[in-house]
């Protein structure tokens, strides 16, 4: 079927429907089909690394190879083959108590965890490979079929996917949906099992309010503005080699990245000074070098280029990081050098909305009380980042801020240990995946119980009613 020559609702629906039916008919897989679908996946990302590397970077313009292998190849490979070692784990009913004394005479109760069906994935273009895949190794672990839409900001890697997903998978396992916004949109009024969004925070409740359409349990990864605090006690070099690796990885268009630093008064301009210096040793040179990563379409640019304008038109000291003293103005490259905007007005554009790009606001504090409550004054974000030596100073920020994550004397890293949940809170989203918390998010925990066989006390408990129902339900009225 030509997918563009049809309406899309219609030929998705037909999609949503062949697996549905096959579920019917077959049941949930076994252990080993399940474990099949996942070594699928691990032999598509490796045997095709090179055509992904390739097709994402075309999509960017230039996309640093070495970053493309460190999250969307290794970070992907790291999630299936996690899910793949664990299965037979996660599989297994676990225990549950009975009340006492059922539990003395032989009752029985159990969580069984099923496949809930047919699992919708919206994934984003800034880590194309394991937003999509990552999940679907998850929900493949959990047993259930998947329909993927990725974005159509990347269309090369896209269309790469679909072509390969298609050729290692049967349509009752996976389909792929590429398109616009039409097919996004019919994509999210289906009637999936569950539909995982990830993608921007003014998208999210678009997403929400089709899903509740159909009743459709939905989880939401999305972004926000995270900040990062610099305490008091914090390793200087250490913080500087941190958060700039964390600010220019993908060129800043990740979720995860710090979106704006909080900074004792005394040390802002220290560390200001240090973290151009890093950003400068890292990318000497922009144009043409190739690990400097473009932003990713002339609209998204336009935009970034825009809060540093309106931040500098407002009176904000602006530093711009280009070593070279390079001009972009008549090159084709979307390129962005990284751009402090410092001692920054709470009411720029850039302190109101995620930046997601090359753009870092610093604010100076003069109390680690007076950053938490300015951090906790804002949405919720996906992640917050503090740095200190001082476990107290560490605890005080993790405690008192709410977050989707954290991390201590780092960014990002909480995010790639496979134990931990992945999601965000509030306004940076709902539900949580990864690991075994990707493969519970995915599937119905499903309460069973085996009672005893004697019948004698329930009797008690059956019309009609005596004496003998309060001799047994008294002493659960008592304080």
């Amino acid at each position: 079927m030509n997918e563009h020559n049809s309406n899309p609702f219609e030929r998705l629906s037909t999609l949503l429907e062949t697996q549905k039916t096959h579920q019917a008919i077959h049941g949930a897989p076994s252990a080993s089909e399940r474990k099949y679908r996942l070594t699928r996946l691990i032999d598509l990302i490796v045997d095709n690394q090179d055509d992904i590397i390739d097709a994402i970077s075309a999509d960017f313009g230039n996309r640093s190879r070495h970053e493309t292998i460190a999250a969307d190849i290794v970070g992907t490979l790291k999630e299936i083959k996690f899910a793949r070692k664990n299965l037979d784990r996660w599989m297994r009913p676990e225990k549950a108590s009975p009340e006492f004394p059922l539990g003395l005479l032989g009752a029985h109760a159990q969580i069984h965890y099923q496949p809930l069906g047919v699992i919708g994935i919206i994934s984003p273009w800034n880590f194309p490979i394991i937003l999509s895949i990552g999940p679907m190794a998850e929900a493949f672990a959990a047993g259930n079929s998947v329909m993927l839409k990725p974005s159509e900001y990347t269309p090369r890697t896209s269309d790469l996917m679909k072509s390969l997903l298609e050729a290692k998978f049967a349509s009752h396992e996976v389909a792929v949906a590429t398109g616009g916004i039409e097919v996004a949109q019919a994509f999210t009024g289906l009637p999936f099992d569950h539909l995982l969004f990830t993608g921007a925070s003014t998208i999210g409740p678009h997403v929400l309010r089709a899903a509740a359409e159909n009743m459709v349990p939905t989880t939401l990864e999305l972004g926000g503005k995270n900040p990062a605090f610099i305490a008091p006690s914090a390793d200087m070099e250490i913080t500087v080699a941190r958060l700039a690796a964390g600010k220019i990885f993908n060129a800043g268009q990740v979720c995860l990245a710090p979106d704006y630093i909080l900074v004792p008064r005394p040390r802002m301009e220290e560390f200001a000074t240090a973290f151009a210096a890093k950003v400068a040793e890292s990318l000497p040179t922009l144009s043409g070098n190739p690990d400097c990563t473009h932003i990713i379409s002339d609209r998204q640019f336009e935009r970034l280029k825009g809060l540093v304008e309106q931040a500098r038109s407002a009176g904000a000291r602006i530093v711009e990081v280009n070593p070279a003293n390079e001009d972009f103005s008549a090159s084709n490259e979307k390129i962005l050098p990284l751009t402090l905007i410092i001692d920054a007005d709470p009411e720029l554009e850039a302190m109101k909305d995620e930046i997601f790009g090359p753009v870092l606001p610093i604010l100076p504090y003069d109390s680690l009380d007076e950053a938490i409550a300015f951090a906790n004054d804002r949405a919720r974000p996906l992640a917050t980042y503090v740095f200190a030596r001082d476990k107290a100073e560490q605890q005080k920020v993790v405690e008192n801020t709410i977050s989707g994550g954290a991390t201590i004397n780092d960014t990002i890293m909480h995010m790639t240990q496979m134990s931990l949940p992945f999601g965000g809170v509030g306004a940076s989203g709902m539900g949580s995946y990864h690991g075994i918390h990707g493969f519970k998010r995915f599937s119905h925990a499903k309460a069973v119980f085996k009672q005893i066989n004697m019948d004698g006390v329930f009797k008690a408990l059956r019309p009609p009613y005596g004496k003998k129902f309060f001799k047994v339900i008294g002493p659960f009225l008592k304080k």
